[in-house]
C-alpha cells in the first residue's frame, strides 16, 4: 500500500492553496493533466506520489474551501463538479492572525490564546490530521498572507533562549508565522515558508530546526516576474549586456495584492523580490525600481510589466520589455506542492534544518551556514537536480 502525506497548509482557504488542493484531487479522479508540475517527470526513488497527497490546514475563515476557491475566481463550477469536489466539505482549522503584523487582514476563525497554547493547538491538529486520515507523515507550507518585518533588534529574535522566553511571555515580537514554524519544527514536521513573512529564517528557529533534524525551506515563492528576472539576467550577464536600470511593476488583485496594499506588507515583499539582480550580474544596478499596486478589478490575473535599459558592444544603447499576464496561484500553486514533496524527500533521507537545494523554488532563498544564496535559474536547477538524482555536494 503507497505511503500518504499529509500536507498541512496555513492559509488554507486562500487562492494559492484551494488552486493546489483542486488541482491533486481533479489528478486523482482522472480529470487533470500533469502540466504545470515542474517535477512530473522526474523519477524520483521515494518521493511521494501526486495522488498520495491529503491536505488540510489552518486559515482565518470559516468557509468550505470550495465557497473560498469561488471567491478566488482561479476555479469554479466547472472544476469543483470535475474531480474538486471535495474542496466542498472541507473546512478549515481556527488560525493564529495578527492585525498588528497583516493589517488588512482578518477573520472570525482565529485561535485566540497565547503563544505557547497556539503552538499546542497547532500540534493538536496535526496529530488529529494524521490520525483522521491515515497519514504516514506530514508537512506544513506556509502560504498565508504577508506579514510586516519585525524589529531587528526585537530581543526575543536574538537567540534560542530569548526566544523560548518570548514564548513564555507573549512577546508581541513573535509573529503568527514564527508561532507555526515553531510548532511545526518542536514536532518533527518539514516546515516551508513560501510567503515573504519571516518564520524559520530567523536565527532561532533556523538553529532549532538544525538541533532537531527537521527540514526547513523558504523564503517567498518565485513564480511570474522575479522567475522571469532569474531567467533573463543570468543570459545578460553571459552575453556581456550591461544592466543600466530595471523597472518592475505589477498589478493584481487578489488577497495577496489586498494584503502587501498596507505599507508594511508590501515593504517586507519588496524586500525579497528586489535581492536578486546585484547577485547575478555581479555589479549593482543604480536603478533597479520594482513597484506592486493592488488593483482590485483584476482578481488573480496578474500583470508584470519590466524594461529593461542595456549598453552592448561600442556602447550602443538596447532595451528589452516583457509584459507577463499570468494566473498568479496557477503559477504559485505547482510550487507549493513540489515543496511539500520535495521536503518530505529530505525527511525520508534524515536531512535535517535548512535545505539549501530548494532555493530554486523562492525569490530569498534561506541558506545554511550563512552561504550566500544562488538566484540564477539555471544554477538552481542545477543544483536541485543533483540532489534529487541522490548526490551530494
Amino acid at each position: 500500500m503507497a505511503e500518504r502525506l499529509g500536507v498541512a497548509i496555513v492559509g488554507v482557504g486562500g487562492a494559492v492553496a484551494t488552486t493546489a488542493i483542486a488541482g491533486i484531487e481533479m489528478i486523482k479522479a482522472g480529470s487533470n493533466s500533469l502540466n504545470g508540475l515542474p517535477l512530473a517527470n522526474r523519477d524520483v526513488a521515494g518521493m511521494i506520489a501526486y495522488r498520495d497527497l491529503e491536505f488540510g490546514g489552518w486559515d482565518l475563515t470559516e468557509d468550505s474551501l470550495g465557497a473560498c476557491a469561488m471567491r478566488h475566481g482561479v476555479i469554479g463550477d466547472r472544476e469543483l463538479a470535475d474531480g474538486a469536489a471535495a474542496l466542498n466539505t472541507m473546512r478549515p482549522w481556527k488560525a493564529v492572525g495578527s492585525t498588528a503584523y497583516c493589517a488588512n487582514i482578518d477573520g472570525s476563525n482565529k485561535l485566540e490564546s497565547g503563544h505557547r497554547a497556539a503552538i499546542q493547538q497547532i500540534q493538536s491538529d496535526l496529530r488529529q490530521f494524521c490520525a483522521e486520515k491515515g497519514l504516514d507523515r506530514v508537512v506544513v507550507v506556509n502560504l498565508a498572507s504577508t506579514e510586516r518585518v519585525p524589529h531587528a533588534d526585537d530581543a526575543a529574535l536574538q537567540s534560542r533562549e530569548a526566544f523560548e522566553r518570548g514564548l513564555d511571555e507573549d512577546d508581541a515580537a513573535i509573529s503568527p508565522a514564527m508561532l507555526y514554524a515553531y510548532a511545526a519544527i518542536d514536532a518533527g514536521t518539514p516546515y516551508a515558508n513560501f510567503t515573504p513573512s519571516v518564520a524559520a529564517d530567523i536565527a532561532p528557529l533556523a538553529e532549532f530546526a538544525a538541533e532537531r533534524n527537521v527540514p526547513v525551506a523558504g523564503k517567498d515563492g518565485k513564480t511570474g516576474q522575479t522567475f522571469m528576472k532569474t531567467v533573463i539576467a543570468p543570459a545578460l550577464r553571459d552575453r556581456a549586456l550591461h544592466v543600466d536600470g530595471w523597472f518592475s511593476t505589477n498589478i493584481l488583485g487578489n488577497s495577496d495584492g489586498l494584503a502587501l496594499d498596507d505599507p508594511k506588507s508590501l515593504a517586507s515583499k519588496l524586500g525579497t523580490k528586489g535581492s536578486v539582480l546585484n547577485d547575478i550580474l555581479g555589479y549593482p544596478v543604480e536603478d533597479h525600481i520594482i513597484m506592486i499596486h493592488y488593483y482590485r478589478p483584476r482578481g488573480d490575473d496578474k500583470e508584470a510589466w519590466d524594461n529593461i535599459d542595456l549598453t552592448g558592444f561600442m556602447g550602443q544603447k538596447m532595451q528589452l520589455k516583457l509584459n507577463f499576464l499570468c494566473k498568479d496561484s496557477i503559477l504559485a500553486a505547482p510550487l507549493a506542492i513540489e515543496i511539500a514533496r520535495c521536503l518530505d524527500l529530505a525527511q525520508q533521507r534524515g536531512e535535517g534544518g535548512v535545505q539549501d537545494q530548494m532555493g530554486l523554488f523562492f525569490k530569498l532563498p534561506q541558506t545554511s551556514s550563512g552561504r550566500k544564496p544562488v538566484h540564477a535559474v539555471p544554477e538552481q536547477q542545477a543544483i536541485l537536480d543533483h540532489w534529487l538524482d541522490g548526490k551530494t555536494a
